[in-house]
């Protein structure tokens, strides 16, 4: 069994820095002690680019609503999308 670490208060950022700088986590944990597939939900997922033809005047359109809404137009065109899915 490993010995329980403890950390100390310290006197100074640099002392703290210079303590976990020089720790050996070894020393007090075994490897089958952390966790291995650790899920993350809240992060944001990744968007992939596609490529999609348009007409020009549906583009202009648009872009004309999203400067209306102050967004940037590829982001109106994704909620569109969503709407439309998700219907």
């Amino acid at each position: 069994m490993k010995k329980k670490l403890v950390v100390p208060k310290f006197k100074s950022e640099s002392e703290e820095a210079d303590f976990w700088a020089n720790l050996n986590l070894s020393e007090y944990f075994e490897p089958s002690d952390f966790k291995r597939g650790i899920v993350f939900p809240n992060l944001r997922r990744t968007k992939r680019l596609i490529s999609i033809r348009l007409p020009e005047e549906l583009i202009g359109k648009v872009k004309e609503k999203a400067a209306k809404l102050d967004v940037p137009y590829q982001s109106l065109i994704r909620q569109y999308i969503q709407q439309g899915v998700v219907r």
